[in-house]
């Protein structure tokens, strides 16, 4: 196959140089002369900051279940520039990788939908208002569990059907701690309280359809499925990328908003553009460009061949490989 193949509408790809310059002007824009350059270092340091913003949501939430009261000002003055510095870093693959764990799976959670929602409201090119409520918004998603039993939040066999019930609540719960909390956006506590509901109104706990939810909402419900999905807890294993993705594009339409989805899927498989996959016929290659149309469908390189997804639909990523163990993310 010839490998000079045009660029098309839709089609993008970053070359190494062009990240690294990419990072460089994020360094030089920030006055930040410590962030380091190289990928395995960002990851080692976004890891460690989520690790310590975690260990300071289990105390936020304490605080939350013993006085009732959410600290605000904790939140916004030691949470949320955590999350706006991980989201701020372009094709930050750390999402892959720490996500999988299972340690402190309820303040880890918190973290990493704040992350998630954060870019794709990035990407969706929301407003800074907006762009700060959604962030609040989806750290404070799960507030509500504050509320809820030890041993039903930490159960690690399934629920009964009265413990899953009250589980449901954390949704209620969490609106009626933070709609008249002082200096909250309205919008906020309706994350809380519909990021579970669906687009076909098979969500909980109203039953709202696509019209009635509000959209930041439906954007951190994308961003808490696909990190339930992709973590370890003690009764669930980590889906592999590949399998969260596909499954999430089966559920466009029904269980979320499609044009969010699209944007999510296909800047999702963009971070994995230089990425080294393996197909489902075993062969290894790298992601070289992705189809903004057809997310999960790009253009492989195998050897000296290029392989284009869309027009071979034999083929699909069966799994991406970490870039140094050849293991499956």
């Amino acid at each position: 196959m010839n490998k000079n193949i045009p660029s098309a509408p839709g089609l993008l790809s970053l070359s190494k140089e062009e990240m690294d310059s990419m990072l460089k002007g994020l360094r030089e824009k920030s006055g930040d002369n410590a962030l380091p350059m190289s990928r395995s270092a960002l990851i080692r340091r976004t890891g460690r900051r989520i690790d310590q913003a975690s260990r300071q949501m289990e105390e936020i939430f304490d605080h939350t279940a013993r006085t009732g009261m959410v600290p605000l000002e904790d939140v916004r003055k030691d949470i949320v520039p955590v999350i706006r510095e991980a989201a701020a870093i372009p094709h930050l693959n750390h999402l892959f990788y720490e996500l999988k764990s299972k340690d402190e799976y309820t303040y880890r959670h918190t973290i990493c939908v704040g992350i998630i929602s954060a870019l794709i409201g990035k990407w969706l090119d929301l407003e800074e208002e907006e762009l700060s409520d959604l962030t609040l918004g989806a750290i404070l998603h799960d507030v509500g569990k504050a509320r809820i039993p030890s041993a039903i939040l930490n159960k690690p066999g399934k629920l009964t059907k009265e413990e899953y019930a009250e589980m449901k609540r954390h949704t209620i719960y969490g609106y009626e701690m933070l709609k008249d909390l002082p200096g909250i956006g309205r919008k906020i506590p309706l994350i809380a309280l519909q990021h579970h509901e669906r687009e076909d109104g098979a969500g909980y706990p109203l039953g709202l359809t696509s019209n009635k939810v509000e959209h930041l909402a439906k954007i951190v419900a994308i961003a808490d499925v696909y990190h339930a999905m992709s973590s370890a807890r003690v009764y669930h294993r980590p889906e592999p990328f590949h399998i969260v993705i596909s499954q999430m594009q089966n559920d466009v339409f029904g269980k979320f908003d499609p044009k969010i989805m699209v944007v999510f899927l296909y800047r999702m498989m963009l971070n994995l553009v230089g990425q080294r996959v393996e197909l489902n016929d075993g062969s290894k290659g790298t992601l070289v460009m992705v189809d903004s149309y057809e997310p999960l469908r790009g253009l492989i390189q195998v050897g000296e061949e290029l392989i284009d997804l869309r027009f071979n639909r034999t083929l699909a990523i069966a799994k991406v490989l970490e870039e140094e163990s050849g293991e499956e993310v």
